[in-house]
């Protein structure tokens, strides 16, 4: 079941540490995630709390979300905690580490909405293969000029994936 969680989640992907304000100044939400989440600044954090990676999710018209972390246990409970994202996003460095950049809330119950903040809807049947649901990226940790919580960041990038022999 996790395998396919983690599938569902890399098809979903396919398709999205440096502490910075938003390109807007700061947000209120966004300032909650990070002070909620910053343990996740270390990969190791991530993985230690049941994390796992999928590939790196670059936008096809630029921009990118990076590689994401995801939590099969979180996704499948459907509650929205701040301090659980069900998927933590990293950017890849040239020197292989990976910076968090960002976090991303899902779930199947809706309309739903994180502090007042509403959540993209994603009708089913849909490219992931998931039925329909709701999610919430928010750019805590890397100022977004397309905005706090949109889905792609044009300040990120996929070109420092290493392959996975690597």
């Amino acid at each position: 079941m996790a395998g396919a969680v983690l599938v569902a989640c890399a098809t979903f992907a396919q398709a999205h540490q440096e502490v910075a304000a938003p390109e807007s100044g700061t947000n209120p939400l966004a300032d909650k995630v990070r002070a909620a989440n910053n343990r996740f600044l270390d990969v190791k954090a991530a993985t230690a709390e049941g994390y796992a990676p999928i590939p790196c999710a670059s936008g096809i018209t630029g921009g990118a979300m990076g590689v994401h972390y995801v939590n099969g246990g979180y996704l499948k409970d459907d509650k929205i905690d701040i301090a659980r994202p069900e998927a933590v996003m990293y950017e890849p460095m040239a020197d292989g580490t990976l910076k968090l950049v960002a976090v991303e809330y899902i779930t199947s119950k809706g309309p739903a909405a994180l502090d007042g903040q509403l959540f993209n809807f994603n009708s089913a049947p849909n490219r992931y293969g998931l039925g329909e649901f709701y999610e919430l990226h928010v750019w805590a940790w890397k100022g977004n000029p397309t905005g706090t919580f949109a889905d792609m960041n044009p300040k990120v990038s996929c070109e420092h994936t290493m392959a996975p022999s690597q």
